[in-house]
């Protein structure tokens, strides 16, 4: 898709000279308020998977035309071409996609043996990455009243992309920060998501023990040009304050938090999910979480327009390390019902029954699932006391 040149006058392009990279400093991309898009953001009835007929906000400019130099000048591991994708028959609405590159050159897992292990600067991090690798700095715009400043954050490209414009947001990395959500970053891509006008533009987490491969805190952010099933499925209230949700229906049961407002709404959010984080990490549990635009909870259906923001979380058994031998890694993307595959093989012989048998031994067992939803049930009303 052609990208056209961003409005104000900030390049977020490298110069041509390789040497002036690291001497030319990470730009800033500097928004209000205003510019976090509420309404209006849609999938095309008709063409639900047409990303020409899309409209791009100045984020989706600066972002996409950023993360395509950095493509054409070699910066990632692999060239992403047009992946192969396909929606699996069945209820669900798996979207399988083909990406054999990632499956064999992504960086190995760092040695993770805890939820809550500590950040280790002797091990790869964001302080080592390859100049040129930062596209911008997202920046708050200061002094808007009732909202709290935003620390900055650099969005710099996956070097082993999932898919078109995947790249990771990171809080200032001199911090040394472990891979622990906290209220800044989860309120970063949350902004981040509604500073895109592409419905398909997703924000993710994966914690240590839920196939995070780098322990120094980071989110996932991409665009995939297709619907995915957690954007309206359906979901019951588990709180007396209308709070916290159960997303039911496959491709697994999470807790759902919902927001369609700016301002105190948002902040709240941020804060009962931070809350929810907290209490895994601190238990030990491992957990993935999902950010997409999508309808309101309660009995929704595949046609429910997209209202709000769905922030999805998922508590899951501990997987240090990568199996080898599946179709796919267990992860945000694949919870929420996006699968990048690892060979054409499996590609071509994968099946929603299997994809469901996946994800579901990845989940923890009905006992321990009941007294973590109890857990935060009972969060969730002392906060309303």
């Amino acid at each position: 898709m052609a990208v056209p040149q961003d409005a104000n006058n900030t390049s977020y392009f490298l110069p041509p000279n390789k040497e002036e990279w690291e001497e030319r400093g990470i730009p800033d991309f500097v928004y209000g308020q205003k510019e976090l898009v509420w309404e209006g953001v849609q999938w095309l009835r008709n063409a639900p998977s047409l990303p020409d007929r899309l409209p791009l906000s100045r984020f989706d400019t600066a972002l996409r035309s950023a993360w395509r130099q950095r493509m054409e000048l070699g910066l990632f591991r692999y060239r992403l071409g047009e992946l192969q994708t396909q929606t699996l028959p069945g209820a669900v609405g798996f979207v399988a996609q083909l990406n054999v590159e990632r499956g064999t050159q992504r960086r190995r897992p760092q040695n993770i043996r805890s939820v809550r292990q500590p950040f280790d600067s002797e091990q790869f991090n964001f302080n080592k990455i390859q100049p040129g690798e930062v596209l911008f700095r997202l920046r708050r715009e200061p002094g808007v009243p009732c909202v709290p400043q935003q620390e900055d954050i650099l969005v710099m490209i996956n070097i082993s992309p999932l898919e078109w414009g995947h790249v990771l947001l990171v809080p200032e990395p001199a911090q040394g920060l472990p891979q622990r959500l906290l209220p800044g970053a989860l309120q970063a891509g949350l902004e981040a998501v509604l500073l895109s006008a592409h419905p398909g533009f997703r924000v993710g987490f994966n914690s240590l023990g839920g196939l995070a491969s780098v322990n120094h805190l980071h989110l996932h952010g991409y665009y995939l040009d297709h619907r995915l099933p957690v954007e309206w499925a359906p979901s019951k209230t588990l709180d007396p304050g209308g709070h916290l949700h159960l997303l039911q229906a496959v491709p697994a049961p999470g807790f759902l938090f919902y927001t369609s407002g700016p301002g105190p709404d948002l902040e709240a959010l941020v804060s009962r999910v931070c809350r929810a984080t907290d209490y895994l990490t601190d238990h030990e549990i491992a957990h993935n979480l999902f950010v997409t635009r999508g309808a309101p909870p309660g009995k929704t259906s595949p046609s429910s327009a997209l209202m709000g923001v769905r922030v999805i979380l998922w508590a899951r058994k501990t997987s240090f390390g990568i199996k080898e031998g599946e179709a796919f890694s267990v992860a945000l993307c694949e919870l929420a019902g996006h699968l990048p595959v690892k060979t054409s093989q499996d590609f071509s012989s994968l099946t929603e029954a299997a994809a469901l048998a996946l994800i579901q031994d990845c989940l923890l067992p009905p006992a321990q699932a009941e007294e973590v939803q109890a857990a935060l049930v009972a969060l969730a009303a002392q906060v309303e006391q």
